[in-house]
């Protein structure tokens, strides 16, 4: 969650790091700090809040050299503050660091026995001990943080500055991602690819256990038990450029908007229309085996788990297959029965979120095939899973998902028509139908985009309200819970999803003219039930805001506000309504006033449990 970036070359290390450190604020955090190493001394400057705080110490008293680490910190173990910000020094070192040690609290006792000050909170600070301590005993620098990790338990990323060794960054991993990239200036270490990319398109992605060593004299990767590794480096297709607003006023709409170029991506050249099916090579899982799967398993946390449940409503719906749907931080810890050969679908926007990579790889433990539904190119998921289906969605730089969402509900459509073809649930022509349907949502998310004008006068109507209720049947009853999640993820308005059958069941005792009511009502098999649930709301006095078909009246009459979109086969309306749900809940939030590309207490990878 936090952000790493870390410098060894020919320039001045600064302004690189801070550069780096800018293009991980998407990330989420509340402290910023660097460490440079000059004369053979390391200097350390940290600073609470955003990073102009950080450059703003920095011009007042301006540090220079060109070997250097630095660190957005998002707050786990401690308070935001100067004290508890990294980089982290012990002795002559300095340390950056991303993950949870779990067993901290054990190893600082021994260290404060030791003779060790602590001058934090954090768990970071232990690591720094215990590397310094190796270090006063002789031990290089490598070898030092080599020892520290094998007494440390849980999950790290770190990059490490040592004054008796100059010239070197030492950089480990566990866990959490890290990324090596070598240019003509120098050579950089990153938490996430975006931070270096204007620099290079080469990279080599850091695997658990693994050491880079950097230096003047270039890269060397080890192993846990210290052998060299030899691997070769990842092409990274996507610009920098592409992470620009494009003059849009925030990341998020500019995501909202790009929508239907990441659906048609996510599609483009993955099926064949004359057969009636969806081609994906990658995922690692031959037809034959899939044919014989005997139960499929969906598992993702967040907006990625509200994904997985519409996963669950199409695949059951078009194959017949049942599905089993679980939120990765449960999975792991209900002790899951699962049999060899099971199909075990992940979904992860950045593909290094801790429970659902704990997820599979306790699903690879018991034998069962693992799938990924990703849209990082080499992060961890994509690196363990058997098979991956990439979104193409590009870089998503603001916090709450949007543009990763619809592209990973297009990567499900075409997993459901591939596995209804090799199981025989759905023939040639009904392929083609499919198909046929699929391949229009771009234009149709266009024409909602094009009607933006609509959702800001619903916002302005409702956006001083403190509560709302989201109501959705069937498939839509995921984007139920996702509308209210955008809402109160960069409002913080509170706003509840519900199944639109069960607000009777206690939520209804809320409903009062305080309370806005969004209903979800396709022109589907549901339908009429919908409307019953919308008039229980009305008689109670709720403003209701209907999501509704175009050509809908019924409707129309009785809502408060009504917005339609494109009459679609119902399969495919939770992508319509999920853009003006996005659109909605941005336009409360720019009205509001709240930061909405980084919403406060939220990150953008969840890389702890």
């Amino acid at each position: 969650m936090c952000g790493i970036i870390g410098y060894i070359g020919s320039q001045n290390a600064v302004p690189l790091l801070l550069d780096g450190l800018k293009r991980l604020e998407y990330r989420g955090y509340d402290s910023a700090g660097v460490a440079v190493v000059a004369d053979g001394k390391i200097s350390i400057r940290r600073s609470v809040g955003k990073l102009v705080n950080l450059e703003k110490s920095l011009a007042a008293e301006a540090l220079s050299g060109m070997v250097g680490i630095g660190h957005t910190r998002w707050a786990t173990h401690g308070k935001p503050s100067e004290q508890n910000a990294h980089p982290h020094r012990s002795g002559s070192l300095a340390l950056v660091h991303n993950g949870i040690i779990e067993n901290y609290m054990a190893l600082k006792e021994t260290l404060v026995k030791d003779g060790c000050r602590f001058e934090s909170e954090t768990d970071t600070e232990v690591v720094a001990h215990l590397i310094a301590r190796s270090v006063k005993q002789g031990l290089g620098l490598e070898a030092a943080v080599r020892a520290a990790t094998r007494e440390i338990h849980g999950s790290y990323a770190m990059a490490v500055l040592c004054e008796k060794d100059p010239n070197t960054i030492v950089a480990a991993r566990s866990g959490c991602p890290l990324v090596i990239g070598m240019g003509s200036d120098g050579a950089f270490v990153a938490s996430d690819v975006t931070a270096i990319l204007a620099h290079m398109r080469d990279v080599l992605f850091l695997e658990d256990g693994e050491l880079a060593i950097l230096s003047g004299n270039g890269l060397v990767v080890k192993d846990a038990d210290g052998k060299p590794v030899t691997r070769d480096m990842t092409r990274i297709t996507w610009d920098a450029t592409a992470a620009e607003k494009s003059g849009y006023p925030h990341y998020m709409l500019k995501e909202i908007h790009e929508q239907p170029q990441t659906i048609l991506d996510t599609m483009r050249g993955r099926y064949t229309h004359e057969q009636g099916e969806a081609d994906l090579p990658d995922i690692g899982i031959t037809p034959q085996q899939l044919a014989e799967t005997g139960r499929i398993w969906i598992v993702a946390c967040g907006t990625s788990w509200h994904a997985g449940l519409v996963g669950k409503y199409l695949i059951e719906e078009m194959v017949g297959a049942p599905v089993h749907v679980d939120i990765g931080s449960e999975f792991r810890y209900r002790h899951p029965r699962m049999q060899p050969g099971d199909l075990f679908l992940t979904i992860s926007q950045s593909g290094e979120t801790a429970d659902t990579l704990a997820a599979a790889r306790e699903a690879k433990r018991q034998g069962a095939r693992v799938v990924s539904i990703c849209n990082v190119v080499g992060s961890t998921l994509a690196r363990e899973s058997d098979g991956v289906l990439y979104t193409r969605a590009g870089p998503e730089i603001g916090v709450a998902s949007t543009k990763a969402f619809t592209a990973q509900l297009t990567a499900l459509y075409l997993l459901a028509l591939h596995l209804g073809r090799v199981r025989g649930a759905v023939s040639a022509a009904e392929g083609k139908a499919w198909l046929d349907r699929f391949v229009t949502l771009p234009a149709l998310v266009k024409r909602i985009l094009g009607r933006e004008a609509e959702i800001v006068s619903m916002a302005k109507r409702y956006y001083m309200k403190r509560n709302f209720l989201y109501l959705g049947r069937g498939i839509n009853y995921p984007i139920a819970l996702e509308g209210a999640l955008k809402l109160k993820e960069i409002s913080y308005i509170h706003a509840e999803g519900y199944a639109a059958g069960e607000m009777k069941h206690g939520p209804i005792a809320l409903i009062d003219k305080d309370m806005p009511v969004v209903i979800l009502a396709p022109r589907d098999r549901l339908y009429e039930k919908t409307v019953s649930n919308l008039m229980e709301v009305k008689a109670r006095g709720a403003p209701v805001i209907a999501f509704v078909t175009e050509g809908e009246r019924e409707l129309g009459r009785t809502a408060d506000a009504v917005f339609t979109v494109p009459d679609a086969h119902p399969l495919l309306t939770p992508v319509l309504f999920t853009v003006p749900l996005q659109l909605l809940a941005y336009h409360i939030s720019v009205i509001r006033g709240t930061d909405v590309d980084q919403p406060r207490n939220l990150a953008k990878s969840v890389t702890v449990e």
